[in-house]
């Protein structure tokens, strides 16, 4: 795996004994059972929780390695397990984002209760925002929270929804009627023992992990299970994909960067016509695409968790343009290396096969490609009107007129 990105200055010396450290537990854990995704995710979260990997999921107050949640850390994560195995990059990264809330929002109660037992790897976490009519459109939730006395009674779904079956602790995203769209949302945290919460339905997808339907018929939730202010849940949910949408670019490019690997060993290797495979020059301006195409990725995600850690600037547009770019660019190179493998790029248990199944959600979950491009354009719409380049003629009244 080329690590060497992270002699970039977006990184610093910490990161890059975190990398270190995380390649060479991945390269050494056992294999996992992808036919029992529970019991393999339960057995990885509770091993990257004994390891001090978690610890970077959540705050140093509350069990973390660092004051605040690192978005390179997080990254480097991410992107180092995806190389090794698409579980193990899922185990971690919903520990994250599954508690990504309550770190955010949460009150100092809700985050003593609950953080703690999530970086130990004791609890597993899950964010439940997605209903059957409500994916990308937030606004169109129909899952209700209403008041009664000190409880929330809440009613609804939620579906594709990660973790749904194993985790402990669920953030569950609510109408609770404050205003109309986006402003009349609510968080909560839900543990699945309350009466009235329901695995309706799992869910198999192409790449297996835990994934569930998620019902609630009356839940009754305390008022201080509440994350934040009633009507604050759809920016709570957005400042909480905004941390981790960089670490999804940064997933894809673990993807990519194995596929690369893959296929530069598989082209040296395959005798043809007398040659390798890597000799023919169809083969090396292929592997150029795929080698770019991942630098490209690594660039812009380095650059969105840069913004975030360490310019403190707001990073919707650049993890945008990262999460859109790295999955898209990792979904050339892994088809790039299965064609590249021939007819093996296609049998089950060689790993280029399981990179095409593992990428295909990437460009969907989290925002999908579409969404990532109208995130892009609107925030370049938000910016100052550029001024005409030096030299230009500005377009007159009549010019105007007449379409010139």
């Amino acid at each position: 795996m080329d690590r060497s990105s992270l002699d970039l200055p977006f990184f610093g010396p910490e990161h890059r004994a975190l990398s270190d450290a995380i390649f060479d537990w991945a390269a050494a854990m056992p294999p996992i059972d992808h036919h029992d995704t529970d019991a393999a995710c339960r057995r990885l979260v509770a091993a990257l929780g004994r390891s001090g990997f978690l610890r970077y999921c959540v705050p140093a107050a509350f069990g973390g390695a660092l004051p605040e949640l690192d978005s390179r850390a997080l990254c480097i994560a991410r992107e180092t397990l995806a190389y090794h195995d698409g579980l193990a990059d899922f185990a971690f990264a919903m520990q994250g984002l599954g508690s990504g809330a309550i770190t955010l929002a949460g009150s100092p109660e809700l985050q003593r209760r609950v953080l703690p037992k999530v970086a130990s790897g004791e609890w597993i976490a899950a964010f439940a925002l997605t209903e059957p009519e409500a994916g990308s459109d937030v606004a169109a939730m129909a899952t209700s929270a209403r008041l009664d006395g000190d409880h929330y009674v809440l009613d609804g779904e939620k579906t594709w929804i990660s973790n749904g079956g194993i985790a402990d602790v669920y953030c569950v995203f609510a109408r609770t009627g404050d205003a109309p769209g986006t402003r009349g949302l609510s968080a909560f945290v839900v543990h699945p023992d309350m009466p009235g919460f329901e695995i309706a339905e799992r869910l198999d997808v192409i790449a297996p992990h835990p994934l569930a339907r998620l019902r609630f018929n009356g839940l009754r939730v305390p008022v201080e299970n509440r994350l934040g202010a009633s009507g604050e849940g759809f920016k709570i949910a957005m400042r909480t994909l905004d941390i981790f949408r960089a670490s999804v670019a940064a997933a894809a490019l673990g993807f990519a960067r194995r596929a690369l690997d893959e296929a530069l060993a598989h082209a040296r290797g395959r005798a043809m016509f007398g040659h390798t495979l890597a000799d023919f020059q169809l083969t090396q301006a292929k592997l150029g695409e795929m080698a770019t195409d991942v630098d490209a990725a690594a660039l812009l995600t380095a650059r969105a968790a840069w913004q975030r850690d360490v310019a403190k600037k707001p990073t919707t547009r650049e993890a945008a343009m990262a999460k859109m770019t790295a999955t898209e660019n990792a979904q050339r190179v892994i088809d790039a290396a299965v064609q590249m493998h021939g007819g093996q790029g296609v049998r089950v248990g060689v790993k280029v096969e399981s990179l095409y199944r593992e990428i295909r959600a990437l460009r969907i979950y989290e925002g999908a490609t579409e969404v990532q491009k109208l995130i892009v354009a609107r925030e370049l719409m938000k910016s100052p009107a550029r001024s005409a380049p030096p030299g230009s003629r500005k377009a007159s009244p009549e010019g105007d007129r007449h379409g010139s």
